[in-house]
């Protein structure tokens, strides 16, 4: 992989977002990582590996402030060859207690923002006829669950538009794929929930992190356009 090549990752935090920063610099490329809370971002800065990896705050709700993220960024690093939505909101409750703006919300932050960064992402990678754009889902993307309307509408939503970018952009050069995430990634705030004892139960940040990377990587004449990934010991 070229060290030219630019990636920016929306959703940065100690789990996935951390790990995709990792493994992209790791391949020798230039890394945007960003955030709502630059503070948040700034505790989690790895090594900066030559100053390749810069942070930017960015409220993914709002139309302007991710395309002054892609401004910057393409300024400082160069025109995104990779793009990645990590971004995600979930309230619990049932369907008689949701509040309207709870719901809104969600949506926003799980939808909306993808939306924005993927169009902010097309308008800079379509005139050069290239470029990567990744979506992360959920097993909430497939069916909703009693509950979980705040997470699966939003996710439904997220497929969607990947599945749409794909039939659109796929033909002008642009590799679009949605990742399912179906089961508990191992980072510090899930450690609390229910889950196998056996080893690899949960799914570790830098292995799905590897499989981000090989969807860049792969040839565009045999792409995925949707991946499920899930432990060994996930029942589904």
């Amino acid at each position: 992989m070229s060290e030219s090549e630019t990636a920016i990752v929306v959703g940065v935090g100690p789990g996935l977002g951390l790990a995709l920063v990792e493994t992209f610099a790791g391949a020798g490329m230039k890394v945007a990582m960003a955030a709502r809370k630059i503070a948040h971002l700034d505790a989690l800065l790895p090594d900066d590996r030559g100053g390749r990896i810069r942070t930017y705050r960015c409220d993914t709700t709002d139309p302007a402030a991710v395309e002054g993220l892609f401004e910057q960024a393409t300024a400082e690093l160069g025109a995104p060859d990779v793009a990645v939505y990590n971004a995600g909101a979930f309230r619990p409750g049932g369907i008689l207690e949701i509040a309207p703006d709870d719901f809104e919300s969600c949506w926003k932050v799980g939808c909306y923002g993808g939306f924005l960064v993927g169009q902010a992402a097309a308008k800079r990678m379509v005139p050069r006829g290239r470029g990567t754009v990744l979506f992360t889902g959920a097993t909430a993307a497939l069916r909703g669950g009693a509950g979980f309307a705040n997470l699966a509408v939003p996710k439904f939503g997220l497929r969607a538009l990947s599945q749409s970018m794909a039939r659109e952009l796929g033909p002008q050069g642009l590799h679009v794929a949605h990742v399912i995430i179906d089961g508990i990634i191992d980072a510090e705030r899930s450690r609390g929930l229910k889950e196998s004892d056996a080893p690899d139960a949960r799914l570790a940040p830098e292995a799905i992190a590897a499989n981000y990377l090989m969807l860049h990587r792969q040839p565009r004449s045999a792409w995925t356009q949707e991946l499920d990934l899930r432990p060994w010991a996930e029942k589904f």
